[in-house]
């Protein structure tokens, strides 16, 4: 249990952990890759620590060092390997691509919460390539067996970064071309490292082409996760002041930009630069007033993630909010829209839960209280945020989950006014 309490004025100057979507691409496409690489700043959490693990087991040379990671990369992956994924999602989805293409055998496994969400998102498009996966009863463990893929035209009903990363990454090893088309486009990453790394692959609006190619290792520089920075940019919007510094900012990844635009929050972005192919700055947020927001289907990919913590940010703004199209928060590693709506009504707000989405009457206040984790490191931080704005502060219950994407979360809290 971890106990938090109200703070008055919240403000400071904060260098935060590198982005783990980054960090999970930067080891396992290096990993698959001719050559040697250097990867800074690396997210150290427990997940980007699954994928690791993982490519070790099929043959690369992980060396880690704090944020630093060494990768020798080993462009056929070796067989057989038993793949221990943990809670890691991004890990299993994108290595079964991965692995599709190699002609070997795998099994890919992970934890409770892990085994709990849907594979068959994945290897349903896979298997339009000749991909022959099988899952358990939808869901992990995956086994993977040796095929020569046909590349294909697949067009996904759900924008999803994980399932196109997949596909593309099977593609690599695929005849012919493959290509991806999102109703929505969906974070970019994979596109933009494959491309430093010497893929032959092209974009066009939110379809994704790729061909059969051989990666080349490159050295990566890891920028500050804005999903991570998120929790301390609410805390300056509600609180303060804070200055987030080096933070990625990915066209396809600042939906929560977008929602603090609408939300009326005062923010500055200074010393924009680009860093390894992604556009980063150091990111200023003031104390704002905030007026209720509308979102739908067509803002939810850029800000898949950050969801719960605008929720709670409608919960200090005039009016009622309401936000749709949200459905994949059903199967993250909780039931995000359930978990919001239970956090939020537990701190002393009022948020109704939709098939998804949620309905969310601002009281420009929260009263405080007690809140459960559900061993979702999303929904531990945005209780956090709550209870550092609420008047009475309270208690998250088995906070040890932060350590999946933030194992410093509560020290750097701590860290405020310094």
């Amino acid at each position: 249990m971890q106990r938090v309490q109200p703070i008055e004025r919240f403000e400071g100057e904060f260098e935060l952990p590198g982005d783990k979507s980054i960090t999970h691409r930067a080891v396992m496409f290096n990993g698959g890759a001719e050559g040697e690489a250097v990867i800074t700043n690396a997210l150290m959490g427990e997940d980007c620590i699954s994928t690791c693990r993982c490519m070790r087991q099929l043959g690369a040379q992980i060396d880690m060092d704090g944020t630093t990671i060494k990768v020798k990369g080993v462009p056929q992956f070796l067989n057989g390997a038993q793949l221990d994924c943990g809670n890691s999602g991004t890990t299993m989805r994108l290595l079964t691509g991965f692995i599709a293409g190699k002609r070997i055998e795998a099994k890919l496994y992970g934890d409770s919460s892990l085994s709990s969400r849907p594979m068959q998102r994945v290897s349903q498009p896979l298997s339009l390539l000749g991909a022959e996966i099988k899952t358990t009863d939808g869901h992990a463990p995956v086994y993977v067996y040796p095929k020569t893929l046909q590349g294909a035209d697949i067009r996904l009903t759900i924008a999803s970064a994980q399932v196109k990363s997949a596909v593309l990454l099977a593609g690599l090893s695929a005849d012919g071309e493959t290509s991806v088309v999102e109703p929505v486009k969906s974070r970019d990453h994979t596109e933009r490292m494959l491309t430093a790394m010497g893929a032959d692959i092209k974009v066009n609006e939110n379809r994704v082409t790729i061909k059969k190619s051989a990666l080349k290792s490159v050295d990566v520089r890891v920028p500050s996760d804005i999903s991570s920075a998120s929790y301390f940019m609410a805390l300056g919007a509600l609180k303060g002041k804070t200055l987030c510094k080096n933070v990625g900012i990915n066209p396809t990844r600042t939906g929560i930009l977008t929602a603090f635009d609408k939300l009326g929050v005062t923010y500055t972005l200074l010393n924009k630069r680009i860093s390894g192919g992604e556009e980063t700055a150091d990111i200023l947020v003031e104390k704002s007033y905030m007026q209720a927001i509308t979102l739908s289907e067509k803002d939810v990919p850029s800000m898949v993630d950050e969801l719960p913590l605008i929720a709670l940010l409608c919960s200090f703004a005039d009016g009622e909010s309401r936000i749709t199209g949200a459905k994949e928060l059903r199967v993250k590693e909780s039931d995000r829209i359930k978990t919001t709506a239970e956090l939020i009504n537990a701190l002393g707000g009022e948020c109704e839960e939709l098939e998804d989405g949620f309905v969310i009457r601002g009281k420009n206040k929260l009263i405080g209280g007690n809140v459960q984790s559900y061993l979702d490191h999303r929904i531990a931080m945005t209780g956090a945020v709550g209870l550092i704005a609420s008047e009475r502060g309270g208690n998250i219950y088995n906070p040890e989950c932060c350590a999946i994407s933030f194992p410093t979360f509560f020290e750097k809290l701590r860290q405020k006014n310094d």
